[in-house]
């Protein structure tokens, strides 16, 4: 009898020992911050994205945050702003900054981005949901700044892989009139030298008539050419792009902006448990996931891993953290996404889709790289001069 008794005491020790770490309450604040300009109307019956593109995928980590971390006593809250100029914007980060709010999600244009991390103290960490500007993530990189959005480049670094591999190599490039337009039409003649491309045609779209009536006789002169394997368009507000597939001079596939394109995400992404994560924000925000959304999602879920982690809200902590071995990311997309310590940019996957079903999703095997076949998306550290980590 004695015996047992020293036994139930040892387990009863061990138990005690074993059992959970209660962590003292914390209260972790998240600042979100949208502000997109008019991109003013188009010339096709595009639909537009939602107006609260981002905030919905911010929402949804916050509720995933909040699940594990009532088991240690966090509690997490989202404080937004949908600004609707970018006075207001910078307006309402600084009101939460002296709120002392130091943690932001960022949906706004490059040069918004860029004033905000100026302004900002050095405790103050930003996450980037809403430019992909290559500029960005390759020189006079904010330090406090770190992207969950692909890059222009990494998504047509992406589309030059998957050319490459169809040896598709001879392509018709059109290019809309938009910054936008010439940003992502940059990045794909970057990609196109890198994937062994050829332009064969590179000509800027300076039409302005309504397509709807005209398609059929405009875009298959505009698309005349000798031969080539692929038309490649960029026009990322959808003015003439949704015509240009069986509309060009030759039967050739479209991709780029339109047709086969490049994405952050897309609701056809259903491996790797992501129909369970699309099912969850269709619950949520009656509407489909897309690329805004997600990155927002991914800023979110990151700092809340940290924070798991840590046990800690300390802006620097989480930096720290998240450049370190011991980030991993579950982001539904195959693989471990971490940030390159050069300029702090997510690594991931780039899904590559049409309107109703996936293609592919880049990486792809054959193309090479000495840490990670991920970084074959995107500028590469020697291509950067950013040193945001060192």
């Amino acid at each position: 009898m004695a015996c047992f008794s020293r036994m139930a005491a040892l387990l009863t020790m061990l138990t005690l020992a074993s059992g959970p770490v209660i962590a003292e309450p914390l209260d972790v604040t998240i600042g979100y911050l949208q502000w997109q300009p008019d991109p003013g109307p188009v010339l096709s019956n595009v639909i537009p994205e939602p107006a609260d593109a981002g905030l919905r995928g911010a929402e949804l980590a916050l509720n995933d945050n909040s699940t594990s971390g009532k088991f240690l006593g966090h509690v997490y809250a989202l404080e937004a702003t949908v600004a609707d100029s970018e006075e207001a914007a910078i307006a309402a980060f600084d009101a939460m900054r002296q709120r002392g709010i130091e943690l932001f999600v960022v949906n706004a244009p490059a040069a918004t981005l860029r004033t905000l991390a100026g302004i900002a103290a050095e405790s103050t960490l930003l996450f980037n949901a809403g430019a992909r500007d290559d500029t960005l993530r390759t020189g006079g990189c904010p330090a406090n700044l770190l992207h969950t959005l692909p890059s222009y480049s990494m998504l047509t670094d992406a589309l030059g892989q998957w050319l490459n591999q169809r040896r598709w190599n001879e392509v018709f490039l059109i290019t809309g009139p938009t910054e936008a337009d010439r940003n992502w039409a940059t990045a794909f003649r970057r990609s196109a030298k890198r994937f062994g491309l050829d332009i064969v045609e590179d000509k800027p779209w300076t039409f302005n008539a309504d397509l709807r009536r005209t398609a059929s006789k405009e875009l298959p002169l505009f698309t005349q050419a000798s031969d080539y394997d692929a038309v490649v368009v960029a026009d990322v507000r959808g003015d003439f792009g949704e015509y240009v597939p069986f509309n060009t001079w030759l039967p050739r596939p479209v991709v780029g902006t339109q047709g086969m394109t490049p994405v952050a995400w897309h609701f056809v992404v259903e491996s790797w448990g992501a129909a369970q994560l699309q099912n969850r924000f269709r619950e949520l925000a009656d509407r489909q996931m897309n690329n805004e959304d997600y990155a927002a999602w991914a800023a979110v879920r990151a700092i809340g891993t940290a924070v798991t982690d840590l046990n800690s809200a300390q802006p620097a902590e989480i930096r720290n953290f998240l450049f370190s071995d011991k980030f991993q990311l579950a982001a539904f997309k195959g693989r471990k996404v971490t940030f390159r310590a050069w300029n702090g940019q997510m690594r991931q996957p780039i899904p590559l889709v049409h309107p109703r079903g996936l293609v592919a999703t880049a990486p792809f095997e054959g193309f090479l790289h000495p840490n990670t076949e991920l970084d074959t998306l995107g500028f590469d550290r020697p291509e950067s001069k950013c040193r945001i980590n060192q």
